[in-house]
């Protein structure tokens, strides 16, 4: 499937909705993009992530969390140590 898009004057591109509904995205989904040979490719990153599923050892204390749940608290722990600190 090919179609044509625009990218704006912000370097912004709006995928086609054809595409968007294809691979199931929603607002807010993160998306992995590649460059080879001149080529992009656009790629789900929760199917990157299934990919990986099984190739690295889940640490016992995440193991049946979510995934978006694990990714926001990191977050928080990340921002909340960096900016706690005093120079």
């Amino acid at each position: 499937m090919t179609q044509i898009a625009t990218i704006t004057s912000k370097n912004q591109l709006t995928l086609p909705a054809k595409f968007v509904r294809k691979l199931n995205l929603k607002a807010g989904h993160k998306v992995v993009i590649s460059e080879e040979d001149g080529k992009l490719t656009l790629t789900p990153a929760r199917a990157v992530v299934e990919q990986l599923a099984g190739s690295v050892k889940i640490p016992q204390n995440l193991k049946g969390k979510d995934l978006d749940k694990i990714i926001e608290e990191a977050k928080d722990r990340y921002f909340r140590e960096k900016y706690s600190k005093k120079s």
